[in-house]
């Protein structure tokens, strides 16, 4: 029983073992790269790596992730796998600089 419940746990972690992984830098309060392509039909990693010494969130309504990233912290966000199209995503604590596009091809 206890094996079976050691791997129902384990699952969502090797369900992600073989995501492409990207690195997004949060830099005087913008995303960088500003555009990531990513391949369409396969699951990401995104690492969201904060260099700021303020926090700011990752906002994506259309990949439905929010997540707030402490100053000079990272944080790790799992999507897809995702059909082709743009998904724009933010940071809420500086929506007129932070922002940016995750496009899937």
């Amino acid at each position: 029983m206890n094996k079976i419940i050691a791997l129902i746990l384990l699952m969502p972690s090797l369900a992600f073992a073989n995501a492409d992984v990207y690195t997004i830098l949060i830099k005087n309060h913008r995303f960088e790269p500003a555009e990531l392509t990513v391949p369409a039909g396969k699951k990401i990693k995104l690492i969201i790596n904060n260099t700021d010494s303020t926090p700011e969130e990752f906002e994506s309504h259309e990949l439905k992730r929010e997540k707030v990233i402490p100053g000079n912290a990272k944080a790790t966000i799992f999507i897809g796998p995702l059909t082709p199209g743009k998904y724009p995503f933010f940071g809420e604590f500086n929506e007129a600089t932070a922002k940016g596009i995750i496009i899937v091809q």
